[in-house]
Order: structure tokens, then sequence, then C-alpha cells
């Protein structure tokens, strides 16, 4: 279940009654609550069917919660983030589920069965929620049992792979030392306090310097001058139907300066907004719920050089999202291409399926009509867009194949979350793509390539039709389907979430030069292949990095203090390398680097 990330403070509620008991069982340590249910975590619940209400607003309304608290992590047809919680209410009691939803870390740690079952299987807590209240409970409940357990499926005649990437990824002996830099300010009381996602330099021209910005995804985007983090755009300000929840990726998602800012003062961020909020301009069968729009804006900056934004903006185009997850979480100029070249002034696009396939309609990012599951490329500045707001090159690889249906904004296609794009120093671009339960991808951006989701994950058969926590062998057949695989991947022994990163051409750490450096978005474990290994029909080897703060050896879980580390990874002044973890908005630069 998913925290909901907003800027509320924790609200007081009424703690009577069975909330102080069930906080009271809680605290025993050694016969508290989680350890009574220990050994009865698997028995036969103890709440019956007429325990929970059968009113239609009281389900409305958990339903309501459900969908702005938990469907980044759960839904009620597949294992995604967390577990499938249909016909939970039949499988466990209420006292149960409410101690868990309360405080998860709490039970597991007091050793109850079930949880530790569920800790090792997904590798991290859920958050605590200590601010619903008991009404809140009773209806978050109330829905959860009109989700029963559907009716077996039939098993994959198959033999799925259990272990897809058997071999351990080993130690490199490199060892990166960081130095703390700043602590973006906290947008939150609780975790994660400052949700930092991306670092982008602006370059200099006309006798301006580089500058450094690093957007928190509740709304603002920060010019970073060494230590100090400036407001430069508050999106809740210039856009205030903005929402920031539910999901781990909605808000100000991401932003990318024109190629001539300093000439046009042109500024592209995508947004998250309510379902509904105006018509959309990529939608779906309305039979299909949606549950947020993201947005792409242009903004007009009056003044190019201004510290802080001021100016217009327009919007591009809108898009319907079946879930709060896999959305738009990258929008990027190619950093490499020159005035005048094809490539100048195209802005990419990375939208992922938007929770469509695993919650039970993967056509929407199978057909090639629709712009799911893809990195788009479009001209900004251009209007042959079927809205007529922006461009679509000539270039672009559909654009040319005779099929009026076609989506033409398509670059390449077959993405779950192609939540990072970036361009190696040899022209090379790497498209960094989020799993499902068992592989991380890294992949090589190729037009007109399609990389298999929702049929492939990494290297292996994914069964969307079913249940989607396994993968399968290729077909004997399979390089008849024309897919292109990734160059790099990792299973979930390693970890859980790719967080993208970049081959480093600083000029000041030797030993990681031409090394893509990355990691992972749970656990903070770093990684790097070497660029000179990436290429389509091969595995490039992963290493992993230790790191070293204040002269001592230490991790992301250790300095964070969380087993969800939230790591991120961003290139900063001078192409040097940072890392920042969004659970406690600390922000270090990679200042070294030893064997």
């Amino acid at each position: 279940m998913n925290q909901q990330e907003t800027h509320r403070l924790t609200r007081p509620h009424q703690r009577t009654g069975w909330y102080f008991v069930l906080a009271a069982l809680l605290s025993i340590s050694t016969g508290g609550f989680a350890q009574q249910m220990a050994g009865k975590a698997t028995a036969k619940p103890i709440t019956t069917a007429a325990a929970y209400s059968a009113d239609k607003t009281v389900i409305a309304r958990g339903q309501a919660l459900f969908q702005a608290t938990c469907t980044t992590c759960h839904n009620f047809r597949q294992k995604g983030i967390g577990p499938n919680l249909a016909g939970i209410t039949g499988e466990m009691s209420g006292p149960w589920i409410t101690a868990f939803i309360r405080n998860a870390p709490e039970v597991i740690k007091g050793g109850d069965v079930r949880g530790l079952r569920l800790f090792k299987e997904y590798n991290q807590y859920m958050p605590a929620f200590p601010d619903l209240s008991e009404s809140d409970l009773s209806a978050l409940l109330a829905y959860l049992h009109q989700q029963p357990k559907p009716k077996a499926e039939t098993a994959d005649a198959r033999p799925s792979v259990p272990d897809p990437i058997p071999a351990r990824i080993q130690k490199s002996g490199l060892r990166v030392t960081l130095t703390e830099v700043t602590t973006a300010p906290a947008t939150a009381k609780q975790t994660p306090l400052a949700r930092i996602t991306k670092m982008l330099v602006l370059p200099g021209a006309n006798g301006l310097p580089d500058r450094q910005f690093v957007v928190d995804i509740r709304g603002l985007l920060y010019e970073m001058k060494g230590a100090d983090m400036l407001v430069f755009m508050d999106m809740a300000k210039e856009r205030p139907a903005m929402i920031n929840s539910p999901g781990l990726g909605t808000g100000f998602g991401s932003f990318a300066f024109h190629p001539d800012f300093y000439r046009n003062g042109l500024l592209y961020t995508s947004h998250t907004e309510k379902a509904g909020a105006k018509p959309a301009d990529f939608a779906y069968a309305d039979s299909v719920k949606v549950a947020l729009q993201w947005v792409v804006t242009e903004w007009k900056m009056t003044d190019p050089a201004s510290p802080a934004f001021a100016g217009t903006g327009r919007e591009l185009f809108r898009v319907n999202m079946v879930a709060s997850m896999h959305g738009m979480q990258e929008l990027t100029f190619n950093p490499l291409a020159k005035r005048g070249s094809p490539d100048y002034g195209l802005l990419y696009i990375g939208i992922g399926d938007g929770g469509c396939t695993e919650n039970g309609f993967p056509f929407i990012c199978r057909d090639k009509s629709r712009i799911w599951s893809s990195v788009l490329r479009i001209d900004p500045l251009g209007n042959n867009s079927k809205n007529g707001q922006y461009g679509i090159p000539a270039s672009n690889p559909y654009m040319g194949d005779g099929d009026p249906a076609t989506a033409d904004e398509v670059y390449c296609r077959g993405f779950r979350n192609p939540n990072r794009i970036c361009w190696a120093p040899d022209g090379k671009m790497l498209i960094s793509d989020i799993g499902q339960t068992q592989l991380e991808e890294l992949n090589l951006g190729i037009a007109g390539a399609d990389y298999g989701w929702p049929e492939r994950e990494g290297t292996y058969v994914m069964n969307y039709r079913g249940k989607m926590d396994k993968v399968y062998a290729l077909p004997a057949n399979d390089r008849s389907m024309g897919y292109i695989y990734p160059v790099a991947q990792y299973d979930h022994d390693e970890g859980n979430a790719f967080s993208g990163g970049f081959v480093y051409a600083g000029k000041t750490i030797p030993l990681l030069t031409g090394k893509y450096v990355f990691g992972d978005i749970v656990n903070g474990r770093v990684y790097y292949v070497e660029n000179r290994e990436l290429a389509i029909g091969r595995q490039a080897v992963v290493h992993e990095l230790d790191i070293e703060l204040n002269g001592k050896l230490t991790s992301f879980r250790e300095l964070t203090g969380t087993r969800k580390t939230d790591f991120r990874i961003g290139q900063g002044l001078n192409q040097e390398l940072y890392f920042f973890t969004k659970t406690d908005g600390k922000i270090y630069k990679v200042t070294g680097c030893s064997k």
C-alpha cells in the first residue's frame, strides 16, 4: 500500500475505544498483538462478513481511499509492488488487516508469520498509515470485502523460470567517495521528506554560466547554487489543478529546457491532474477507468536570465491513465544534437503503460495506434499533430508507414516504465525501464524498435493474460517476432526498481570514465556497466560499486535508516555525478573513486 505523499500534516483523530486497545496490543513487545497473531496469521479468519459494512456510501468512500492510497502498489488481479489484495478479508481477520495498515513495520518486527513472509517476498516494508481514522479503516475494509478471491486460473503449461539470473552481481573492487552537499527543503513531515527525482544542467550562453536544477515532484523546481536550493518554479502556483498524489511518481514529473532556451525562453514540464480535469488528447474507451491525467506544458519565460520563472504557459497535450503508476516521468532533449542536425530541438517523452496491463487492459499499450508504453519524439515548435499544438518530425519511424491509425509520435515502444533517458558520449541513447516482479533493464534506444512489453520482461516471456509474477523462456521462433532485448539487466534478487544513471564523462574521476553508473531505487545499491559493452544481442556485465562517506564504508540503507531508500542519480555541473535520496532529501556529490 502506497503512503499518500502530500503536503498534509498528520491530523489528529479521535483515538478512543478499540484504537487504544489496538495500540496497546501493538506496544507489548513479547506478548503483543503481532506476537499473538504470529501463530494465527494463516489460520481461519475470526472476523465474519457481518462485521464489514454493506452500506454503499461507506463502500464508495472505501473505494476512494483505496484509489488514493493503495493503487500504486496493489490491485485485485496481479502481484505488483505489493501483493494482490483480492479476497484478503476471507484470508485474514479484520483486526490483523487493520493492524497491518496502521503499522506494518511494527507488526513484522513483532514476528507475525504472514508479515514476515511478505517482507521476505517483497524485500521492503509497507509504510505505516497512522493518520487513517477508524472510520477510514472501516470504509477501506468494507471496500476490500467486496473484492472476493477470484476463481483459480488454469496453470500455465510451460515451466516458469524461478531465478532469471542465477549469477549474483559481484563487487567491482571500486569505491566511490561521496561528499554531502546539501539537503533539499522538506516538503512533508513524513518520509519521503523531499521527493527529489531529477537533476539537470542548463548550459550557459551569452556570458551566462551553466546552471544546475533539481525537481521535487511535490511541485517545486529548484536552482541549485552550491548548497543553496532556490525556488525557480512553483508548479502549484502556475497550475493549481496539479495533484501530487496518489502514486509514487505523480506530481511535477519532469522538466527540460529547450536547447535554444536563452534565445526563446522555452521550458517544458509534465505534471498530473485529476481524471476529467479537461478532455484528453490521448484517451481510450469510456468503459475503462481513468485514475488521473498527465499534462505536457510549454512555458515561455519573459526573461530567460531571471533567477525565477515568470511568463506564460500553453498545453501541448494531456493523456489519460488507468492507474497512478508508470506515468510520464521523463522529458529530455538530446544534448549531443547540434543546431541544424535532424535531432536538434526534438523533445523525447517517456510514457509508461499507466498500470493498464496489470489492471486488465493490456490492449491499451499493445496497440500501435496508442502512445502508452513508448518513448515519444515530438517537435514542440511544430503544429502538424492532431490537436495542432506540436509537431511530429518527418523522420519519426512511423510517419512513413502509410498507416493513418499509427501513433506517429512514437519513436520506440514496448516499455513498462521508461523512467530515464540519457545519451552516452559516443551517441548511444540509453533508456532505463522499471520492471514488474522479476527483471530491471537498460535498453539502447533505436528508432522504430519494440522492446516487448507486455509480451516480454527483460529477456523472458511475460504472461500478461494470466499471472504476471512469473517469467518463461523465450520460444524457439522468438527471432521472428522482432523484439529488441536489453543490453543489461538484473533480477529481483539484486533490487526492485531501476534507478537510471549516466555514462560518466567528467574530468575529475578517471576510474569512472566510460562507465554507465546506475542503481536500485529501493535498496540504494550502486552499479555500473561499461559503455563499450552495451550492444544489441548481448548482456553487459553488471558490477557493484561500494560507497564511502567521511572515510567510512556505508550504504544508502544505513545513511537513510530505511529499507526503501528512494535512491536517484543526477548529472550536475561539469558532468559530475550526484546521488540523492527522496527519503531524507540529502544530496551527495561523487568526488572520487579508488580501488
